[in-house]
């Protein structure tokens, strides 16, 4: 992922932006307790910080979600930068109380919508949408652990200046508590520096705005509001995210508005609570770890509803422990389900929301998850206190019963019925009974069979056909069950000289009729044989007609990525030959015209784009060579790939399941 070079540079601005969120937030804590005077307004300082935060994005993420859709992204990123380091700068020259809390409101309100503007810029960055989950999973580690330490480690380092020089002036610590104020406003500036000068790509959707409004067809904001809120009503994907979600946060704001006190009713106190707060941590981290993996054996949309069951399912188990050690193994599963959950809501969102209607849906998830957040922790309290507090005895434990544990079931119930709802709108494979899916999950058992996907790719189809049959020689010979799949480009002839059209007219014609033969040969060939354990072997199945396909330029590559994954229904090889040779101009015995030079220079540099993008899956064989050396080094590299795969990939069941990884 960050050998592409947009995207690790979006996560260099995002680790900075991430910094000045979690340094904003101390900074601003410290540097208000010296602008108020009074000890019970310095006691809520930090709580009216965090309001002053998320008000914002009750009122105002919406907006974010429109003006991400209708705009150009990168202005719009680069503006609420500018905007958010001149406010925190303002703060400190300013110097009183009501106005840090009037800028950081302000400050909220650009980062509603900066994030809409982002998130939904990221897939565009990337080279296939099945990089998707990745990138969030680098952005989740950026912004919630390498910034969280790196912005707590900053203010303790510009806090601490008055201890290493021996200074105790209060002077010189409001002096201090400004300059890290200050800071903070030159990460938002740096940012704004960045995003305009070094990430260009963040614009990919400017001119398509641009030719909507010069013809007249972009919608007002009040018509995109409306048409979004539409769009996740109608559609089963989006209204089962939303639903989920609502279950997800509302449980997430009983743990929250109950956690004191829970540990209470476990007979603890603050250490019970911190191993507590540790467990819900810890299980988030290794739910978005793991969530990748599972992802691979469970489809997206039937996985997402799933962990939001189990999670409420869990915190049932949280209401009623009896032993700290029971609840803590039980709070770890709820924030394991979590953040397996919330991993792979962005990661639909991000692969399989339109992008037109990208940013509206992100904001509606940000808004959903304030709203939620905030009446939940608000509500929570009051119902607790509506139940008086008993001691009861479980399994020889006493156990303190009160306002929590209902409180706690209840939300359990409500996030299990709602995930149960999430999962009905949003699976798509009512033909295929869940539970055999999920006991290959638990087993560690692939959705398809045993069988491994070879593709052979290059610029030229001579070599690929060549070395194909080469490599398919040479896996027979080792005593391996080989089939060299039909040739695409021979069965698109045919299919042309079926529909009389074999003079095509323009790139999208002839990626149509090429979606069409590589879906027929992967239906009809392909899946059979991988699901008998076959090794498969097959020349230009996708990333080479992409990367022809896209150097034309006539059409957008995301446009071509998504009818190829339509027509092989995202079956990804398990192993890419990239043949890299020299697209010299006197290619194929001299019978490329010199004018097409620059056209397979194009290809072959997104071929190697796209190999240094998934090194893990390419293979990549220097071509320059005669035809028996270069099936040397194809076979060298392949086998011992092969037998890692095999050796991996555990024994298939009787029946498999013809699913993509």
């Amino acid at each position: 992922m960050l050998a592409i070079r947009p995207f690790r540079r979006l996560w260099g601005v995002t680790y900075l932006c991430s910094i000045g969120d979690w340094l904003s937030l101390l900074a601003l804590t410290g540097l208000v307790t010296r602008l108020l005077e009074s000890y019970q307004w310095q006691s809520f300082a930090l709580s009216l910080v965090v309001l002053t935060q998320l008000l914002p994005g009750i009122l105002f993420a919406p907006l974010g979600g429109v003006l991400a859709d209708r705009f150009d992204r990168r202005k719009i990123m680069v503006v609420c930068d500018l905007l958010r380091g001149g406010l925190f700068i303002s703060i400190a020259l300013v110097g009183t109380a009501w106005w840090l809390f009037v800028a950081n409101f302000l400050v909220g309100c650009c980062a509603m919508l900066w994030i809409p503007a982002k998130d939904s810029a990221v897939p565009n960055l990337l080279r296939r949408p099945d990089q998707v989950e990745t990138a969030n999973q680098l952005g989740l580690v950026m912004t919630y652990g390498i910034s969280v330490i790196s912005g707590a480690g900053l203010y303790s380092l510009i806090s601490g200046i008055p201890g290493y020089l021996h200074l105790q002036n209060t002077d010189i610590e409001f002096r201090i508590a400004t300059i890290a104020v200050m800071v903070n406003g030159a990460l938002y500036v740096t940012s704004a520096i960045m995003v305009a000068t070094r990430i260009p790509e963040l614009s990919g959707r400017a001119a398509v705005v641009r030719r909507a409004r010069q013809d007249g067809d972009a919608p007002g904001f009040f018509a995109m509001l409306r048409d979004g809120l539409r769009y996740a009503g109608r559609t089963p994907l989006v209204r089962g995210l939303v639903i989920g979600m609502i279950g997800a946060f509302a449980a997430a704001g009983a743990v929250v508005g109950t956690a004191k006190l829970y540990a209470n009713s476990l007979l603890g106190g603050d250490s019970t609570f911190g191993l507590l707060f540790v467990a819900v941590f810890a299980g988030l981290a290794a739910g978005m770890a793991t969530a990748p993996r599972m992802a691979r054996r469970l489809p997206y949309d039937r996985l997402f509803g799933l962990t939001i069951v189990l999670a409420g399912l869990s915190l049932l188990v949280v209401a009623i422990a009896p032993h700290l050690w029971i609840a803590l193994i039980a709070v770890a599963l709820v924030g394991g389900c979590a953040g397996v959950a919330f991993l792979t809501g962005l990661t639909i969102v991000g692969s399989q929301v339109e992008d037109a209607m990208r940013g509206r849906t992100v904001a509606l998830l940000q808004s959903l998850l304030k709203v939620v957040l905030f009446a939940t922790s608000a509500t929570t309290p009051l119902l607790v206190s509506l139940v008086q507090q008993r001691t009861v005895t479980a399994f020889g434990h006493p156990m303190q019963v009160d306002g929590t544990r209902p409180v706690l079931f209840g939300a359990g119930v409500v996030a299990a019925l709602l995930g149960l709802i999430a999962y009905r709108q949003m699976d798509d494979r009512r033909s295929e009974p869940l539970l055999s899916d999920l006991v290959a999950a638990i087993r560690g058992r692939p959705r398809r069979g045993g069988g491994l996907l070879i593709a052979v790719e290059g610029n030229t189809r001579r070599d690929t056909a060549a070395q194909a049959r080469r490599l398919a020689e040479a896996l027979r010979a080792s005593g391996r069950e080989v089939l060299l799949a039909s040739d695409p480009d021979l069965d698109e002839q045919r299919l042309r000289n079926l529909l009389s059209t074999a003079d095509l007219a323009g790139v999208r014609a002839h990626a149509l009729v090429a979606a069409a033969v590589r879906a027929d040969v992967v239906e009809r060939e392909v899946r059979p044989a991988l699901d008998g354990g076959s090794l498969v072997v097959m020349e230009r199945y996708v990333d080479s007609p992409l990367a022809h396909f896209s150097a034309a330029g006539s059409v957008e590559p995301r446009e071509v990525e998504g009818l190829v994954d339509w027509a092989t229904g995202r079956l990804r090889p398990d192993i890419t030959v990239l043949l890299d040779r020299s697209p010299l101009p006197a290619a194929e015995g001299g019978k490329r015209p010199m004018d097409n030079a620059e056209h397979h220079w194009r290809v072959q540099r997104l071929l190697s784009e796209m190999a240094s993008a998934d090194p893990e899956r390419y293979a990549v064989v220097d071509a320059d060579a005669d035809e028996d050396q270069v099936a040397e080094r194809v076979r060298a590299a392949v086998l011992p790939l092969i037998e890692a795969r095999q050796s991996a990939r555990p024994t298939p069941a009787a029946h498999p399941m013809a699913e993509a990884t």
